[in-house]
């Protein structure tokens, strides 16, 4: 759960107003499919009150939630793997808890984990609305680096890493410590608003994302895809 740069409370719909980049004039008729098609696919799968009210309690604590896409690639991702045990990095306001939730086994339990207390006396009111069972979720406040190495290794079946992205490599080796054979480890924000994909883009952030892509691409544990839901999903599945 993180904010867009410079504190901009960017919503989802004025986010992907600015996908795909500028193209020459001779594809402007292909970058103006890919608009539709990624509207369409962000709006597929329609979000209920107890989502679009976390969604603005995120925008005012000043945090960009998972999209709506992505939020629902979330919840095939964990139903996909019969998930029982998830740990969420960046809580926020709940949104991405709650797919997760909402694509886990009914006695599954999330592990979620944010440094600003704020997010999850957020959180669990979004919890509360949505009729999770509070034995279904464990809240740990902390720096995600510094509460991961005292979780139970192989114990896990999704990691789903959504907090400061210049942490994100530490995150993928917490979590290849924490999966069991076959468990899956998903980073949101991949393509960082368009970023990653552009060579000349070179902030800290940028970088972090893109060496992580690369990283991920790389490791050959590891069976990934670039999934281009929300701001972009890279999934990555550790071989048995």
């Amino acid at each position: 759960m993180t904010g867009v740069p410079g504190g901009d409370r960017t919503s989802w719909r004025e986010l992907g107003s600015r996908r795909p980049l500028a193209t020459p004039p001779l594809e402007a008729d292909i970058a103006g499919n890919l608009q539709s098609s990624w509207t369409y696919a962000e709006e597929f799968v329609p979000e209920d009150e107890v989502l679009t009210t976390a969604r603005s309690k995120g925008g005012e604590l000043g945090c960009v939630p998972v999209l709506p896409g992505a939020g629902a690639a979330l919840a095939a991702l964990a139903a996909a793997a019969g998930a029982k045990a998830v740990v969420e990095i960046g809580t926020g306001a709940g949104v991405g808890s709650i797919y997760l939730l909402r694509g886990m086994r009914p006695d599954g339990v999330l592990t979620t984990i944010d440094v600003e207390p704020e997010h999850h006396r957020a959180a669990r009111e979004t919890y509360a609305e949505a009729g999770i069972a509070s034995n279904r979720v464990r809240l740990i406040s902390g720096r995600a680096l510094d509460v991961l190495p005292r979780l139970t290794d192989g114990a896990y079946d999704l990691v789903f890493c959504d907090a400061d992205k210049k942490e994100y490599a530490g995150y993928l080796e917490q979590a290849l410590r924490l999966l069991r054979p076959g468990g899956t480890v998903v980073f949101d924000n991949a393509l960082w608003h368009d970023r990653v994909a552009d060579p000349t883009e070179r902030d800290e952030d940028t970088t972090a994302i893109r060496e992580l892509g690369r990283a991920v691409r790389e490791d050959e544990r590891l069976v990934s895809a670039m999934l281009a839901a929300g701001d972009g999903l890279l999934v990555a599945v550790t071989r048995p």
